[in-house]
């Protein structure tokens, strides 16, 4: 029996680091059609605004033609049952993220039952990798090319550069 299954796959993508994108992809061969679902984070202080994250995202991701980049706001459930999805796909890195991720799914599927959540664990070399840890590499000079694409660490240098420029005045 083949079903059509639209997945959805929720995160602050502050930025989207290459984890994220083994876990899209992984995602995208596992069902019909994936929704990444950009988060507004409105209780987080981001660094990059909802429509460059979601920008950043599609440029990303445009080479899997299953996947679309949609932002929300409110509460992830709610998003999914718009978008008519049955699985959340959550990636997970350790066990205290597994610890945190079971507690998220079980409130989740409370609240919407026909939502099912799927744990993804990235490439063992990916596994350290978080967005906090990359723009802090990234705004104190490091080389984070080995964890962003190309366009992603672009965008962290234009974006840093201007944070910069206008903290100096210039």
């Amino acid at each position: 029996m083949t079903l059509s299954v639209t997945a959805i796959y929720p995160g602050t993508f502050d930025p989207l680091t290459l984890g994220h994108e083994d876990i899209a992809k992984r995602a995208s061969q596992m069902f019909e059609h994936v929704v990444i679902a950009v988060a507004s984070a409105h209780h987080k202080k981001t660094l990059f605004t909802l429509d460059e994250r979601i920008q950043i995202t599609q440029q990303a991701l445009a080479h899997l033609p299953n996947v679309r980049v949609l932002g929300f706001d409110g509460l992830v459930v709610q998003f999914a049952r718009t978008q008519g999805a049955t699985v959340m796909v959550r990636g997970v890195r350790s066990v205290s993220d597994f610890d945190f991720e079971a507690q998220l799914a079980g409130m989740n599927r409370q609240m919407v039952p026909e939502v099912d959540s799927v744990f993804l664990t990235p490439q063992p070399h990916l596994q350290s990798l978080s967005s906090t840890l990359i723009r802090e590499i990234s705004a104190l000079g490091g080389q984070v090319s080995a964890w962003v694409s190309p366009g992603v660490e672009q965008a962290l240098t234009t974006k840093l550069k201007a944070i910069n420029q206008h903290k100096s005045g210039e």
